[in-house]
């Protein structure tokens, strides 16, 4: 009996050995957008585990679900936490005259839900619209050390005016607080409006904003903070998916913002590779750092492991008008059509990973290179994308080499 048990117990460890040499290795921490702040504590990597269920719960008509929606889950947009694809990006839709705009509220507005539970018609776009901006899903990882950030930060870069020369005029994108919104000592008023950080425009304050916003407008679900299901306004005031509202808790909320509070920030890799070095400088020297501001310092935070943070977005949080070619004349808070956040630069060699192994950038996801990316580039950054075609194909290979890196 003894032998027969040794038997199978070699002969098990031999079967693990070869199926642990067929096993890819497990890829290293760098590389892959997934994974907690350093220095969370015990519970709050508890609350983090929460808050990733919550991310990847997929939504049922029983729980809720639309009764129209973009997408049933935060995860299916935001695949691995990364960028998303244009096959799963959303519309936003407005009637815009001159000064006066109008988001179509009562037209299923800003936002199309073009999926519908079943026996329930999707959403089409009103007739009134006549402006339009497709948007992917941005990447989620580090977004706790942009909101630790304080916004004495964001202003001292500002420059609406252009007082320094150097052609670029960032400036803050204000706007009003929602009705959940409690003012932190990081915060700072300007005529009872609020600094915007997150968003394509940044066209919210915090992430709860953000959390809130998108359970309803891409999923159809309704909180504590927003309990007015969505409808098909061609279907009628009131007709729904039956299910009471709010359909998700307060701690349900606050399990998201969590977990997005403690994602990591991406890691840069192959930092001493000599291409990389030389891009990195480069960078600098045609002037991209202006706007894509390497490094910031968090403020004080509820999360210890978030407070005076260095940490390395490639964002100044500003917008900018960047010219005729991305100019989707959408406005948002203060931001024109033309105008759009800097948008942070981290993790943006790892972007095809979630987008199905082809880059899919820019606010809509058209440019699918960095040349292209950098081609669209006008307005106040017009003079970098000139001094970016005067460089040569081996200073812009290094150049790629360094946006890879991030």
């Amino acid at each position: 009996m003894k032998k027969f048990t040794l038997v199978i117990l070699a002969g098990a460890l031999t079967l693990i050995t070869a199926c642990q040499k067929l096993m890819p290795p497990a890829p290293k921490d760098e590389d892959v957008l997934a994974g907690t702040i350093p220095g969370l504590t015990p519970e709050q990597e508890k609350e983090h585990l929460v808050g990733d269920a919550n991310f990847g719960k997929i939504f049922t008509k029983e729980d809720g679900l639309g009764p129209i929606f973009v997408q049933t889950s935060c995860a299916n947009c935001h695949i691995g936490n990364g960028k998303g694809h244009p096959s799963t990006g959303l519309t936003r839709f407005a009637n815009v005259n001159g000064t006066i705009i109008d988001n179509l509220l009562n037209k299923g507005g800003p936002q199309l839900q073009q999926h519908a539970i079943l026996g329930y018609l999707p959403e089409t776009l009103p007739t009134e619209a006549n402006v339009f901006s497709k948007r992917i899903a941005p990447a989620v990882m580090g977004l706790g050390y942009i909101a630790a950030l304080d916004d004495q930060s964001i202003l001292n870069n500002a420059d609406p005016n252009d007082l320094n020369g150097d052609g670029i005029s960032g400036r803050p994108n204000y706007v009003n607080p929602t009705n959940f919104f409690i003012p932190q000592p990081i915060h700072i008023p300007y005529n009872n409006q609020y600094i915007g950080r997150f968003g394509k425009k940044a066209e919210k304050i915090t992430i709860q904003d953000q959390v809130v916003f998108a359970l309803k407008q891409d999923i159809g679900i309704t909180s504590d903070f927003d309990t007015q299901d969505l409808f098909n306004y061609q279907s009628g005031v009131n007709t729904g998916d039956g299910v009471a509202d709010p359909e998700v808790s307060s701690n349900f909320v606050y399990g998201l913002v969590f977990y997005m509070r403690t994602l990591k920030a991406p890691a840069r890799r192959n930092i001493n590779n000599d291409d990389v070095v030389a891009g990195e400088n480069l960078f600098a020297k045609i002037g991209c750092t202006s706007c894509h501001i390497p490094s910031f310092t968090t403020a004080q935070s509820d999360i210890s492991a978030l407070s005076n943070k260095t940490f390395h977005p490639y964002s100044d949080f500003l917008l900018h008008d960047m010219g005729q070619l991305l100019d989707d004349s959408y406005p948002e808070g203060s931001a024109n059509g033309f105008e759009w956040r800097t948008p942070p630069l981290w993790g943006l060699g790892l972007a095809k990973d979630s987008q199905g192994g082809q880059m899919f950038l820019l606010h809509d996801g058209r440019a699918k290179t960095f040349d292209e990316v950098i081609s669209f580039h006008g307005g106040e950054a017009a003079s970098r994308r000139t001094a970016f075609n005067a460089l040569s194909q081996t200073e812009k290979n290094q150049l790629f080499k360094f946006l890879e890196s991030l």
